[in-house]
């Protein structure tokens, strides 16, 4: 039989395996969003429509603040738009820890109403990108973002059948965002290649379905009813400690910002490919999805606060090898690091918080939460955007800073346990 012969007959097989692998994908994924219940399946829609969104937003900026511009140009742009990213928090701190605190049923609605802005900005972005517009227009972007994502962690213990295992249902959350954003992040480069506007029409169609799905959320009255029974269930955690793993975390956050814009201008002040960027960002995805699926192992094993300090130690020696072998392939495994050290240290503190503190406070509470980490991230990132640091002088810096919140938080929580016995 002739050599396309046997390929014709192939085909068919071919084919079959292809649906058969598809199909199977398919029901993994679906595993994924339903192995915690249909309260959490719809959460988990929500959530990955909300990411889709927001990374599209974020592809049309970057190309616009960042790649569309000279490397001079390139620093004021993203140090106004850091700025940004922290403004909304003026506005959230304040008003929305109140309202939480007083209105703790509000967080399904407040999942609604954030998506539903979200639609409309997008579309009217697409009409301002090119003015003075782009910038108030992505600040409301961003505090409805942080609305959303406060709203969604305060709410995840009523979607779950039984709030336990919270660290692990975080970490499902974040392979649900991470699979959905690597899913869109292609569409929207292509996208804005075409014209910036498409990837935000796309953008306005996944914020109406996480508007959408929203809706079916269980009612978070539920919350009222759980007062009871949660204060006899939750641990007792003196608020100091609670205080220091937040701070400790904060520390990881920082310090994945200032790695993310060391590296980022490192290869755009040498006039690297747009690609090496992209290798970083997705470094970082990937370690961001590697503490998804390590940090359910980890909870079986460890109390959240040595995941805390175990991600700082990752991020100190991952600082200090790539100091050592500086490169493009050295600057990925260091983004994959901060990566994979933010993920396990964010998923660690919410499971305790979630755990640890009562329903009507939760609100309050990540709110608080999300502020200092967004304000550490912004500090981080601010500085290799506004001082140019050799690479390996601030490789050298993030890791002796490592170590040293790691020492000080250690050191803390064990004259906190002496302090008690």
């Amino acid at each position: 039989m002739s050599q396309r012969g046997e390929e014709f007959e192939a085909a068919p097989q071919r084919r079959g395996i292809a649906r058969r692998t598809a199909w199977a994908a398919i029901r993994r994924v679906d595993a994924m969003f339903s192995r915690n219940g249909p309260a959490f399946k719809q959460l988990g829609v929500s959530w990955a429509a909300n990411v889709a969104g927001d990374t599209l937003v974020a592809v049309t900026l970057a190309q616009t603040l960042f790649f569309g511009v000279p490397s001079a140009d390139a620093r004021g742009n993203v140090a106004l738009y850091l700025a940004l990213t922290l403004a909304p928090f003026a506005v959230i701190a304040p008003v929305l820890g109140g309202i939480f605190a007083r209105f703790p049923g509000v967080y399904r609605a407040a999942l609604t109403l954030s998506s539903v802005l979200r639609t409309v900005l997008a579309v009217v972005m697409m009409l301002g990108l090119a003015t003075l517009w782009l910038y108030p227009l992505a600040f409301g972007m961003l505090v409805l973002s942080r609305l959303f994502g406060i709203s969604k962690s305060s709410l995840l213990p009523v979607a779950l059948p039984a709030p336990v295992a919270l660290v692990s249902a975080n970490a499902v959350l974040a392979r649900i965002g991470i699979l959905a954003g690597a899913i869109v992040v292609p569409l929207g480069a292509l996208a804005v290649q075409f014209d910036p506007a498409v990837a935000l029409a796309l953008a306005a169609v996944f914020f109406g379905i996480a508007a959408f799905t929203s809706l079916g959320l269980p009612n978070p009255r539920r919350l009222e009813d759980m007062v009871d029974l949660d204060a006899a269930d939750v641990p007792v955690l003196p608020l100091r400690d609670l205080r220091l793993a937040r701070f400790a975390t904060a520390g990881a956050r920082l310090l994945n910002g200032f790695l993310l814009l060391l590296l980022a201008f490192e290869f755009r002040d040498a006039d690297a490919r747009a690609l090496d960027f992209g290798a970083l960002i997705g470094a970082g995805g990937v370690g961001y999805g590697l503490a998804s699926i390590v940090s359910p192992w980890l909870e079986r094993r460890l109390r959240e606060e040595p995941m805390v300090v175990a991600a700082l130690a990752v991020e100190a020696a991952a600082a200090f090898l790539a100091g050592q072998f500086f490169g493009l392939v050295a600057a990925a495994a260091l983004a994959a690091a901060a990566g994979l050290a933010w993920g396990t240290a964010k998923f660690a503190f919410d499971g305790l918080l979630q755990a640890t503190v009562q329903p009507d406070e939760r609100g309050a509470a990540f709110t608080r939460s999300e502020t200092l980490f967004q304000l550490a991230w912004v500090v981080g990132a601010i500085i290799p955007v506004t001082l140019t640091i050799p690479a390996e002088v601030g490789l050298a810096v993030a890791g002796v800073f490592a170590l040293a919140a790691q020492t000080l938080f250690v050191s803390s929580l064990l004259v906190e346990r002496h302090a008690l016995e």
